[in-house]
């Protein structure tokens, strides 16, 4: 019996030796904190240093960082491995990174008109013209790392992350350094790299912060005090220049704001163990295309210092995190509901809010539909910055609900400019005074002023509610001069004229009252009531001004439009309808016995790539008159190109403007544009038609052609729109013709 419990006592004494022997083991091993600086795209070096840290089995236990080190550090605290990063940066868009960009798709019709006509937009508040407060709200950024972290979307504690993290940012009032240790992960990395002027300000918890780097660009401390033994600091910031390097203003400016960082380092090396200096020398803070070599000067300078890593990761049993597999633009979303905090709201309702993400609660999505949802809502340029949050629903785990927090824009009011030449209007500059709010939440009130050769105006009033039917007006005057093949002799009074072309100087004006419905932003419904005066006179038949009409005609109308083209002037994909039917019922004519009649008018294009830069265009129109042809002043009018087409007036190749003119059409149009460097265009086009009075009746519509023409051109893409020349011959009449169009079409 004493031997017995002898024994048992030795082996309790064994094995708590052992154990206290493994914890001292435990304790003993040395816990590595891991610092990033900021230095925008040069911070892509981080990745190249975690690389090799990887490699050579460094566990780290704790990251701070700022900016594009908040960035890289919070990804990779939420399991993404270095090399799953470089995948990730790789293919990024990188233009988008520091650009609000918007993909056309996800802009509903009122925002890609605007985005398609005016040059310039100005705030225009209390009648004084201010400047935007950022180029970027940074909304693709927000989206992408809201995917990427969507694992981790419940952790508000930043400690309880895989690898416990926290960031730097800066708070605008005050200049003070914001430590950010918990709350929304995405908020916070967004705060700590939000540069001045380049990205818009975020709001957390009554602070207004900006990028870190101001204050603190090398968190190091605050690694320290987190509970790191050993430091890896990585230091990407740009060093003093010479005064021959700097460059101009903007190179001096940022010499100075480089003083307190340079002097600041000189303590901070001594607070880091190993540090590593990548040699970025040669790019700057919004070098993201040259991402993959940036990586590489990080992996280069990380392996320079391979002993000094290698010491330390001899210490380690390097605990494996899981990898982490990112959010797919496929994957489901289960929404229950939509929360959208309106106690800031004064503009825009709920329904309008969720109508333009075009999904509506309890609903399946996937993610790609739920970031086309949101940057539609950012489309509307109604909102100053857009966060958002999931939420587990308790009772369904696999169930989100979606919390909104929206600050609206708090200049209501816009002045926007453009400027565009082309062979019909001519010379023209277009002033825009956009007003939101005018009577009632949601509405929004745009008045085009043109001035030129041709002065016109175009006013739009409308009240957006969201996935219910909204109510506007628009008015708009048309006027130019220009020959026209109208054929006059079926007037009373006109029998005996017998003349090809006649100079007209051709105005109306279009009232319309209506409704419409917007789908996915992609399709549109309208149904209304229109209104449209007419004065059409020249000087051509009798050596002196003749009026051949000057008339108000009504009719009722109902629009559809589709639209998935990814660009209006060079589409490389995408689908485009429009069709619309007008009867006409009532006229004020007394001096032509007027009939009702209808007409019927749509066209459709097809945008297929090719390849990479070639895009086959393929499109069709058919406008059809219905009733008695007494107004040839309301036929399709087809020739020329550049200019902004309307209803009646279509652009032909091989034929000047306002030639060809009948009260049925067909035309045909096919396009070869080669995307040869970015923003040019090279592009090869033929078109056919067939036009006429009642050749649908003579059965002489669907025949062979008796129009063509063709074109050659070049186009690029600029900041005030396309310019292009087209070179144009059509074989029935050999006559070429140059057409020059200057900026967005209006």
């Amino acid at each position: 019996m004493i031997r017995i419990v002898l024994i048992f006592l030795l082996s309790s004494l064994f094995f708590n030796v052992f154990a206290q022997d493994s914890v001292a083991v435990q304790q003993q091993k040395p816990k590595i904190g891991l610092v990033l600086s900021g230095g925008g795209a040069k911070g892509l070096a981080h990745i190249g240093v975690l690389k090799v840290l990887e490699e050579q089995g460094v566990e780290i236990s704790y990251i701070t960082g700022t900016s594009m080190g908040a960035i890289i550090g919070g990804l990779y605290s939420v399991g993404y491995s270095a090399s799953q990063l470089d995948s990730i940066f790789r293919v990024v868009d990188s233009k988008a990174l520091v650009q609000d960009y918007v993909p056309r798709k996800t802009k509903g019709f009122y925002e890609r008109r605007d985005d398609e006509i005016y040059a310039l937009q100005l705030p225009f508040d209390n009648f004084k013209i201010g400047i935007p407060p950022s180029l970027s709200k940074g909304m693709y950024n927000y989206n992408l790392l809201t995917r990427l972290t969507y694992h981790v979307r419940d952790v508000k504690d930043f400690s309880k992350l895989p690898i416990p993290f926290a960031c730097v940012a800066t708070e605008v009032a005050t200049g003070n350094e914001v430590v950010l240790t918990q709350g929304d992960l995405v908020e916070s990395i967004i705060a700590s790299g939000a540069f001045p002027s380049l990205f818009s300000p975020v709001n957390i918890d009554g602070k207004v912060l900006i990028d870190g780097g101001i204050v603190n660009n090398y968190p190091v401390q605050l690694v320290r005090d987190m509970g790191a033994d050993i430091v890896i600091g990585v230091d990407v910031q740009d060093d003093l220049k010479a005064v021959d390097d700097l460059g101009g203003a903007m190179g001096i400016l940022l010499q100075t704001t480089n003083y307190p960082m340079v002097k600041q380092m000189e303590n901070k090396r001594e607070l880091t163990d190993i540090y590593i200096k990548p040699d970025i020398t040669g790019y700057n803070v919004v070098s993201f295309d040259s991402g993959a070599e940036i990586i590489e000067r990080g992996e280069n300078a990380a392996t320079e210092l391979l002993p000094q890593i290698q010491a330390i990761a001899n210490q380690h049993q390097v605990k494996q995190l899981p990898v982490q597999n990112m959010l797919h633009p496929t994957d489901p979303i289960y929404v229950a509901e939509i929360i959208v905090a309106d106690s800031t709201l004064s503009k825009h309702n709920s329904d309008y809010v969720i109508g333009k993400l075009g999904f509506e609660p309890f609903s399946t999505i996937n993610y790609s539909m739920f970031e086309d949802g949101i940057s539609s809502l950012n489309a509307t340029q109604n909102f100053s910055t857009i966060t958002y949050d999931f939420e587990n629903t308790p009772n369904n785990p696999e169930q989100v609900n979606v919390r909104l927090s929206l600050r609206e824009s708090p200049v209501n009011r816009f002045l926007k400019f453009g400027v565009h030449y082309d062979g019909l209007y001519k010379s023209s500059a277009l002033v825009n005074l956009t007003q939101r709010k005018l009577f009632l939440t949601n509405d929004t009130a745009v008045l085009d002023v043109i001035l030129g050769d041709n002065n016109r105006y175009n006013f739009r009033y409308y009240w957006d509610n969201g996935f219910s039917w909204s109510v506007g007006f628009n008015s708009r005057l048309n006027n130019f001069t220009n020959n026209i093949a109208y054929d006059i002799n079926t007037l009373p009074g006109y029998e005996n004229i017998d003349v090809s072309k006649v100079n007209y100087r051709y105005l109306d004006i279009i009232n319309q009252v209506y409704v419409q419905s917007f789908f996915k932003n992609r399709y549109l419904i309208s149904l209304g009531v229109e209104h449209r005066y007419i004065d059409l006179t020249t000087e051509s038949l009798f050596n002196k001004k003749t009026r051949i009409d000057r008339n108000s005609y009504f009719n009722t109308f109902a629009n559809f439009r589709y639209d998935s083209y990814d660009n209006k002037y060079f589409p490389t994909r995408g689908i485009t309808f429009n069709g619309e039917y007008k009867n006409f019922f009532y006229s004020t004519d007394s001096q032509y016995d007027v009939q009702p009649f209808s007409l019927l008018r749509g066209d459709i294009g097809f945008a297929i790539p090719v390849s990479e830069k070639l895009t086959l265009k393929i499109e069709s129109e058919l406008g059809l008159m219905f009733g008695p042809h007494t107004l040839p002043f309301f036929d399709y009018v087809l020739g020329g190109y550049g200019f902004a087409q309307t209803y009646n007036f279509r652009q032909f190749y091989g034929y000047d403007f306002t030639s060809l003119v009948g009260n049925n059409y067909i035309k045909g149009l096919v396009t070869l544009d080669y995307a040869f460097y970015n923003r040019h265009h090279l592009n090869v086009s033929a078109n056919f038609a067939n036009i006429g009075n009642d050749i649908i009746k003579e059965a002489k519509m669907f025949t062979t052609p008796k129009y063509s023409g063709y074109a050659l051109g070049y186009g690029y893409q600029t900041i005030i729109g396309p310019i292009e020349i087209k070179e144009s011959w059509s074989p029935e009449t050999n006559n070429f013709y140059t057409w020059v169009s200057v900026g967005f079409w209006f």
